[in-house]
């Protein structure tokens, strides 16, 4: 049995490897700057509410660590002076307080932002990096001084997951979710014919878990992009949640670039439901190569975009009560719904 740290323990991605790593019989220190409100396994790790910015706080849960998964991260929808102190002084500190006691083994979550808007796919491990604004600026910085971080002696795996679902999940989706359980359609930036890979949270704690207990750390000590094996058109994959909610509705289509206009607008305005970096992407092809992680790892995904769609829909039915009673509240965090904004309005267009 090993202890694992999970920074941003109280997140979507937090919660779901923290019950993963506790099926596997592992011991789990949990740090975020939020409560950890899951009352089937509270009882069963140690949380520590505190700020990754807090370099006291970091090193008082380091005690006794022997992996950390650093996933704790300002959002884009965070302010830039929050994205840049979290993403990156709180990463130093996490990773300096894991060296000052001696972990040996490391996972740093990056993201697939890191490689901009490209203009070729599949992205590989290796194409160049060009963030787009402060969230993927901030990510890559985070992974040149991870570079610095395993000259010092650590072994750090870095993993850029394409954008993933699963139970917990809301957010953006949260906005489709509501819209197909009310019966409604669902309009895509432009005609939807691009290919988008996602992830299933699922597969990717199971990419966190071989990264981390591989034998041979030689492998590991990189970087790898993870998402689905199988995927398809935005239109296609998105249809699925609206074939499952029954009321016979489809994805609309939609001009891109007056839709992508006028959310610029409405991000002037405070009014998008949708940051730059959703919207500019989303007529666009995005995946990402996993040929390094099925040859390295030996990592094979499990569920594909459809799968992954309909299981975190199917998690959102069975939760949607708490939503709509005021027990959550909208926010910036992938665990909670985002403000509509003006789809609140639009929705009863479709």
């Amino acid at each position: 049995m090993a202890k694992w740290l999970v920074t941003g323990g109280s997140g979507f991605l937090g919660i779901n490897l923290i019950r993963y790593l506790l099926g596997k019989g592992e011991e789990v220190v949990s740090l975020d700057i939020q409560p950890f409100n899951y009352d089937d396994c509270k009882d069963k790790i140690t949380h520590i509410l505190g700020d990754v910015r807090d370099k006291a706080v970091v090193d008082s849960c380091m005690e006794g660590v022997d992996i950390v998964m650093h996933g704790a991260a300002a959002l884009p929808l965070y302010s830039k002076k929050d994205i840049y102190t979290t993403n990156i002084d709180g990463m130093k500190n996490v990773f300096e307080s894991a060296i000052e006691h001696g972990v040996k083994r490391g996972i740093y979550i990056s993201s697939t932002a890191v490689y901009g808007i490209p203009d070729h796919h599949p992205l590989y491990e290796d194409d160049e990096l060009v963030g787009v604004g402060p969230y993927g600026e901030t990510k890559i910085e985070g992974e040149k001084l991870v570079k610095k971080f395993r000259e010092q002696g650590m072994v750090i795996t870095t993993i850029r997951p394409k954008s993933f679902v699963g139970p917990e999940r809301l957010g953006v989706f949260g906005i489709f979710y509501e819209w197909a359980s009310e019966g409604h359609s669902f309009p895509m930036i432009g005609r939807g014919k691009n290919l988008y890979q996602l992830l299933d949270v699922e597969d990717l704690c199971e990419a966190i878990w071989i990264a981390a207990t591989l034998d041979d750390a030689s492998k590991v000590n990189t970087e790898f992009n993870i998402g689905a094996k199988e995927f398809s058109t935005m239109r296609e994959d998105y249809q699925v949640v609206l074939d499952k909610a029954g009321f016979g509705k489809k994805i609309k289509s939609s001009p891109a670039n007056l839709v992508v206009f006028a959310l610029e607008v409405l991000e002037l305005l405070k009014l998008s439901p949708l940051y730059p970096w959703v919207y500019k992407t989303a007529t666009k092809d995005s995946f990402v190569s996993i040929e390094k992680a099925e040859k390295l790892l030996g990592f094979t995904p499990k569920y594909s975009n459809k799968d992954a769609l309909l299981r975190n829909y199917e998690w959102y039915l069975k939760n949607v009560d708490k939503f709509k009673s005021g027990k959550t509240q909208d926010g910036v965090t992938h665990r909670v719904p985002w403000k509509q904004g003006i789809l609140k309005i639009a929705k009863y267009f479709f």
